[in-house]
């Protein structure tokens, strides 16, 4: 397929920020788990908006809410009340088994509100601010959240606030050595999305739990990107029965809509104050109504049990292939958030499959990231299987 458009391109490059190595492709529109570009060719989405189209793209159900929404009510501010934020915060705490909940833009933004939220209730029991992640981690790209990052992401912006320490992934001998009277919450992700679909180790998470409850220190969960029925359970803490202080979601929440919530239970949200946290744009009528129509796709479309079993079987397809032939180091993940670590670099792998009609996302530099639309069909995500093989294949030639 020629996917290449001079006159958009060109644009692009001349006016856009160069932040983003673009695809050579033009999306002008999509539904369900399908794409197409300004030359009609058409593509299967095997990354959803990195796990942003969990209900797939333009779901009818969607796009009716949004429509009749901004018929009503698009922007109030939050000096005000409005019906679809408080149906969704109170949906939310419900799901969650947490207390209260604050909504933003964006999953950077939900972290920065958690950063902030456990720093003041540290101050507030004589702690320090610190915040402890993990290897391999990601919390979006604010200069708060860069902190909790890669060094890489962080050159170039410094001075990097101060506060933040980095252990390793699913040490707890580290985590219990890192502690002190500074340090005030440790924020994991239970799959690391951009570090490379690395599942947290369930004995660890638990010890965790018991070692923050012991010394006061707040467990924060990003579910940015493995939240929302992507995993096979609405939050991915439940798969494995533990309840955080701090929850952060974003992405497939909004169903396409920026919308981001941070959610609290009741002893952090007691140690906030008016005027401590806000926004502008956060919760606002549009975004939460189209929230609330995503959520009411994933559950008459039981699409936390098509995760689940969506996931369970592509695992199973990609452990048969001949790992050797393909050149497979390891496949893990949950649910529909697959990663297939090769022992090569992927990128020119997502080309190739582009080319041929699939797009995927290659990450951690050796990773094949496939987060579909939860509403894709064993027929498209066979395709993405057999366009794999053989842009694998071909590759190999080269």
């Amino acid at each position: 397929m020629d996917n290449t458009d001079a006159t958009y391109q060109g644009i692009d490059l001349e006016y856009y920020l160069p932040v983003f190595k673009r695809l050579p492709l033009t999306v002008t529109h999509a539904k369900g788990a399908r794409v197409w570009d300004d030359r009609g060719n058409e593509y299967i989405d095997a990354m959803a908006g990195v796990a942003v189209n969990s209900v797939g793209h333009c779901h009818p159900h969607v796009v009716k809410a949004i429509k009749e929404q901004a018929e009503r009510l698009i922007h109030i501010s939050n000096f005000f009340i409005s019906p679809s934020q408080v149906e969704l915060a109170k949906k939310l705490a419900q799901k969650s088994g947490l207390h209260k909940v604050f909504f933003a833009n964006s999953g950077a933004e939900a972290n920065e509100g958690a950063i902030k939220l456990a720093r003041k209730y540290a101050h507030s029991k004589g702690r320090g601010g610190e915040i402890i992640s993990f290897t391999g981690s990601f919390h979006g790209r604010t200069m708060a959240t860069i902190a909790t990052g890669k060094q890489s992401m962080q050159k170039g912006f410094e001075p990097i606030p101060e506060g933040f320490t980095q252990i390793p992934f699913n040490d707890i001998a580290a985590a219990r050595e890192a502690i002190s009277d500074n340090t005030a919450a440790f924020i994991i992700e239970p799959v690391q999305g951009e570090g490379g679909i690395h599942q947290i180790d369930e004995a660890f998470l638990k010890e965790l739990k018991s070692l923050c409850d012991a010394n006061d220190i707040l467990l924060i969960f990003d579910e940015i990107q493995c939240g929302i029925a992507r995993t096979g359970y609405f939050f991915a803490k439940d798969n494995f029965g533990i309840e955080p202080d701090l929850l952060t979601s974003a992405k497939a929440l909004g169903g396409g809509v920026p919308i981001s919530a941070l959610l609290s239970n009741e002893k952090v949200a007691n140690a906030i104050d008016y005027g401590d946290h806000g926004t502008t744009f956060g919760g606002n009528p549009l975004a939460t109504r189209a929230a609330l129509a995503a959520i009411e796709v994933i559950e008459s479309e039981n699409l936390e049990t098509e995760a689940a079993e969506k996931g369970q079987w592509l695992k199973s397809k990609l452990e048969e292939l001949d790992k050797s032939h393909y050149d497979i180091k390891e496949i893990r993940g949950a649910g529909l958030m697959i990663g297939i670590e090769f022992n090569f670099e992927t990128k020119p792998l997502v080309k190739y499959m582009l080319h041929h009609g699939i797009l995927a996302n290659a990450t951690a530099g050796n990773v094949l990231r496939l987060i579909p639309p939860l509403t894709i069909s064993y027929g498209e995500l066979n395709t993405v299987i057999g366009v794999m093989k053989q842009a694998i294949t071909e590759l190999k030639k080269q």
